[in-house]
């Protein structure tokens, strides 16, 4: 069996990793997706109505 010897992954480590050119693409690509599934789900979704959030009647004024 081999001994291990090297660091544990850190933070940093991946920050790095990922930041290198080849990595950098796919990093790039995977948050252009991610961006755009979020605001595509955020925009399928319905707001709740409220009663609160009707405007008021309108009323011919009383002179």
């Amino acid at each position: 069996m081999t001994e291990d010897t090297s660091p544990p992954r850190t933070f940093k480590g991946l920050l790095r990793w990922a930041t290198t050119p080849p990595q950098a693409w796919g990093v790039y690509l995977l948050a252009i997706i991610l961006v755009w599934l979020v605001s595509f789900y955020a925009g399928t979704l319905k707001p709740k109505k409220t009663p609160e959030a009707n405007p008021p009647a309108v009323t011919s004024p009383h002179s």
